[in-house]
C-alpha cells in the first residue's frame, strides 16, 4: 500500500496559513515600558576637615518586599501602599540608597577609605541597618517624601554592634508629578545622609 504525500506547494501554503494564524493570535502579552528615574546627584558639601584614619564599608540596608524592588512607592491614603504607574527607579531601592549614601560620604571628604558590600574590601566599621520607609505619603492632602532608616554601625574587628539610631526625614514635594517627587527624594536623601555622616563620624571616633 502506498501513501500519498501532499505536493510541496500545498505544504508551503499550509505553513504560511499557520504562521498567519499565530501572528493574529498574539499569544505573548505586550511588554510594559517605564520611565526610569535616578536619584539626583548628592549635593552634600565638602566638610573641609582632615580625614579620619579608619575605613568604612557601606552596605545595602535590610528592607521589606516592596522596598526591595525598583518601584517608586506611594501611600495615597491611610495604610494603602501603592506605586507610581509607568515609573521606576534605575536600581532596586536598597542599592539606590547605598550608592547615594556612598556619594554623600565621598563629597563630605572626612572618610576617605570607603567601600561597599559590592566590593567587600577590608574595613574597620560597617554602616548598614533597616530601611523602614522610602516612599511618598500624602499628609493633609499634600505629598511628602518620607525616608526612615534604623542605622547600625558595626565594629568589624569585634563583630559587634557599636551603635544604632533611627533617622527620619520628611520632605514636601513641589507637586504631585513624578519628576517633582524624585527631586524631593534627592533633597530628603541629602538631609538624611548629612545627619548620618555626622553621627557616623562621632561614633567612629568613639570606636577608635
Amino acid at each position: 500500500m502506498s501513501v500519498q504525500y501532499p505536493s510541496r506547494p500545498w505544504r508551503l501554503l499550509a505553513a504560511a496559513a499557520l504562521a498567519g494564524a499565530l501572528v493574529g493570535c498574539n499569544i505573548l502579552p505586550e511588554a510594559r515600558t517605564y520611565d526610569l528615574y535616578r536619584l539626583p546627584p548628592s549635593a552634600v558639601a565638602d566638610a573641609g576637615e582632615p580625614p579620619v584614619d579608619w575605613a568604612l564599608r557601606i552596605t545595602r540596608p535590610a528592607h521589606n518586599d516592596l522596598l526591595g524592588t525598583a518601584s517608586i512607592a506611594v501611600l495615597p491614603e491611610g495604610h494603602r501602599l501603592s506605586v507610581y504607574e509607568g515609573a521606576r527607579w534605575t536600581s532596586p531601592v536598597p542599592i539606590l540608597w547605598r550608592d547615594h549614601l556612598l556619594e554623600a560620604f565621598q563629597n563630605d571628604g572626612r572618610v576617605r577609605q570607603l567601600s561597599t558590600d559590592a566590593d567587600m574590601l577590608r574595613a574597620d566599621l560597617e554602616l548598614g541597618g533597616v530601611l523602614r520607609a522610602f516612599q511618598t505619603e500624602y499628609r493633609d492632602g499634600a505629598p511628602h517624601v518620607v525616608i526612615r532608616l534604623d542605622a547600625q554601625l558595626v565594629d568589624l574587628a569585634g563583630r559587634r554592634l557599636h551603635a544604632g539610631r533611627r533617622f527620619e526625614v520628611i520632605e514636601p514635594t513641589r507637586s504631585a508629578e513624578v519628576p517633582a517627587v524624585v527631586e524631593a527624594f534627592g533633597r530628603a536623601g541629602d538631609r538624611l545622609a548629612a545627619a548620618l555622616i555626622d553621627w557616623t563620624l562621632r561614633e567612629g571616633a568613639a570606636a577608635h
